[in-house]
């Protein structure tokens, strides 16, 4: 552990702004901060594609041993193509034309999670008067929290898939009849955020229109996914929602490693920001797995929010050598996803 490492136990938001890797970040940068279409597209919809296929072949195939192989490759594939939502929320809406409703049709309505489910909800996570505090609705101080709270924080992970599917085939068709119900399920129930008490004010403009359409999509897939057991039986469905439990468990570890989760709940600057999220730099070759789309760098990506994800690989490699190893940006580097669950572990066991 880094001598900043050991700065996340004080008070977050007493960290002072380090100025010079801040200008660094954003300097050293410059030429490489365009989205390329080249790169997204294959690479999501190549994901997608596999994932599908060995989602059939799970459905398919009678060995129970190649079903389960089929259904983890295609729990990965999936993984990957599901967190492009990821960077939706942060390239310029005129970056990739046609990229959005794309993803929402081959990826965001099949696993009846749209884009509007991140959208101008992830943006508040990076608000820097919002971040780690009440009002950030992908902040909890888990950290700080009882032992049981982790177990449960992944376990109910493993419930996303069903309660997506209820709220696209049950709850949003009958808050079309029922206002009072409409308002609940959106307020409550629309976001991808782990904080119980936030709550979401209602879509205007050319969002709305757009959650409009996705929100059709998503109950139209969820009622034919159900009406599909009446002539196919349910085993189908049921190993699909397998598959996607998996892959929703896979995202919450991820979440329970993107941050340190210690803030006290008081706005933090910038570079406290940044000391609270976690880099899981190479060599580690597993990270690319668990953390795809760039996610291994969370806490560059705090620094450079509108970085594309194939940029942060070479940002991190040129802020390491600018900066070198004693800085503030190396406070922020873990080797891997199992030490950084038991630094959490461990201190949500300290009596406070």
């Amino acid at each position: 552990m880094t001598a900043h490492q050991k700065i996340i136990a004080d008070k977050k938001s007493a960290i002072p702004d380090d100025a010079a890797m801040l200008r660094a970040a954003v300097e050293l940068t410059k030429d490489i901060s365009a989205a390329r279409a080249v790169i997204y597209w294959p690479d999501c919809f190549v994901s997608a594609a596999v994932g599908y296929v060995a989602l059939a072949a799970a459905i398919l195939v009678r060995e129970p041993w190649l079903a389960v192989v089929c259904g983890l490759v295609a729990a990965l594939a999936l993984y990957r193509a599901l967190l492009f939502i990821h960077e939706l929320t942060h390239i310029h809406k005129n970056a990739l034309p046609g990229f959005r409703f794309a993803w929402n049709v081959a990826v965001g309505i099949p696993m009846l999670t749209p884009s509007f489910m991140y959208e101008n909800v992830h943006t508040l996570h990076h608000a820097r008067t919002r971040y780690g505090t009440a009002e950030d609705p992908e902040y909890l101080p888990l950290a700080l929290m009882k032992p049981w709270s982790l177990p449960a924080f992944v376990a109910v992970a493993a419930l996303a898939p069903v309660a997506l599917l209820f709220r696209s085939a049950v709850l949003v068709p009958l808050g079309a009849i029922f206002p009072p119900l409409r308002t609940v399920v959106w307020e409550r129930f629309s976001a991808l955020s782990i904080n119980p008490g936030f709550r979401r004010r209602p879509p205007e403009g050319a969002f709305a229109r757009m959650v409009l359409w996705q929100e059709l999509g998503a109950s139209a897939w969820a009622l034919t996914l159900l009406a599909s057991t009446q002539v196919i039986g349910w085993r189908p469905l049921v190993i699909a929602l397998a598959v996607f439990s998996l892959t929703a468990v896979l995202n919450q570890l991820r979440t329970l490693v993107a941050h340190l989760w210690e803030n006290d709940g008081e706005a933090m600057t910038v570079t406290a920001q940044y000391l609270d999220s976690v880099n899981v730099p190479p060599p580690g070759w597993l990270a690319p797995l668990w953390a795809p789309v760039g996610l291994r760098y969370h806490a560059l990506h705090h620094l450079l929010p509108s970085l594309p994800y194939h940029s942060l690989s070479e940002a991190h490699r040129r802020l390491s050598a600018h900066l070198g190893d004693g800085s503030t940006y190396a406070g922020a580097h873990y080797g891997g996803m199992m030490p950084l669950l038991a630094k959490i572990a461990r201190s949500t066991m300290v009596r406070r």
